[in-house]
């Protein structure tokens, strides 16, 4: 399968650029797989129709971190970006930097005129990441956000007024570097109507890095190496899912970061159990879903993971239809845009 398989032509006046005022003011395209990838155009707060007593929304709960970092090499006066992507431990990194050429082994950094200090120690031969171990006193998230901004999106070109639209209303365990923004159009007022239907309301943490972001570059798809990321279930979650299925009600996942935490976590028979860990899950058409029944998820760049993940839960023809519809009803894309929920 290629690439160039799922590629669409978007209008780029359709990228959004902000937030909407009220975060559930935004539009629902709903995918009826059962009948036959049939179309409905609905509001965001019309999921309380989809969800039935005893089913569970499954959402992540992870918090992105600002990760963004304006520094100086030892020496020298140019200033230095660098992205935080994963926490590797005792203080080290994995790290983007622009540019890339001024950051060799070695090189020491400064941040905040030096509450922040670190130093390269390796770079990873495939991406050209760095690794680098940070110096300071205090706690590392406080000087975060003293020091650091949201590293949004490359397609997001407007500034953000508000970091906290950039977070969801759940979001609890610091370590994303960018949002799983499926769960951006959720307020707490829906939420609670949601679980006063009798609704399960669960969380996972999966730490979204940077690479969500990385385009595919093989021709092949089957070429492409996925980036790992953290996950973790409680057991508390772990048994609420295991009930639900039991009782024969539906799992809905919110966002693909969710989706592929479920989908890492579930053994064949659709069970699970607390854990955490890495995941490189890679899902594309030719998957078999183990355990969410449905998918609630924002429209996603041409030719990207994500587009191969929904082409895997619905069919690739399903999918290219329901966004050329998209696209002619001129819903909002991306981060910032609008939601899509796949029955």
């Amino acid at each position: 399968m290629k690439k160039s398989d799922f590629y669409f032509d978007l209008p780029e006046r359709l990228i959004a650029q902000h937030p909407l005022d009220q975060r559930d003011a935004s539009r629902l395209l709903v995918l009826d797989r059962a009948a036959g990838g049939s179309v409905a155009h609905r509001h965001f707060t019309d999921l309380l129709d989809y969800l039935q007593p005893g089913d569970t929304l499954v959402m992540n709960n992870s918090r992105v971190i600002p990760a963004r970092l304006m520094g100086v090499a030892e020496g020298r006066t140019a200033p230095i970006e660098v992205v935080l992507l994963t926490d590797k431990g005792e203080g080290v990194w994995e790290c983007l930097t622009r540019p890339g050429k001024k950051t060799r082994v070695g090189t020491k950094l400064s941040f905040g005129g030096g509450l922040l200090t670190g130093e390269v120690e390796a770079v990873e031969p495939e991406s050209g990441n760095r690794m680098i171990r940070f110096h300071y006193e205090g706690v590392f998230l406080e000087l975060l956000e003293k020091l650091g901004t949201m590293p949004l999106p490359p397609y997001i070109k407007e500034k953000l007024d508000d970091q906290e639209r950039y977070q969801t209303v759940y979001s609890k365990t610091p370590g994303s570097a960018a949002a799983p923004t499926a769960g951006l159009h959720f307020t707490k007022g829906l939420l609670q109507k949601i679980a006063d239907k009798g609704v399960n309301l669960a969380y996972v943490t999966l730490h979204v890095g940077l690479g969500t972001f990385r385009p595919v570059k093989e021709d092949e798809i089957t070429d492409h190496k996925m980036h790992s990321e953290f996950y973790m279930m409680d057991e508390d979650t772990a048994a609420l899912i295991n009930r639900t299925r039991d009782a024969g009600h539906d799992v809905f996942a919110v966002g693909t970061t969710a989706c592929r935490t479920l989908e890492t976590i579930a053994d064949d028979a659709g069970r699970v159990r607390a854990q955490s860990g890495w995941t490189d899950i890679f899902i594309y058409p030719g998957y078999r879903f183990k355990l969410v029944d449905h998918l609630i998820t924002n429209f996603h760049l041409p030719e990207s993971t994500l587009m191969m993940l929904i082409s895997a839960f619905a069919s690739r023809e399903t999918i290219m239809a329901a966004y050329g519809e998209a696209i002619q009803e001129e819903y909002r894309f991306f981060s910032f845009g609008d939601s899509m929920l796949i029955l």
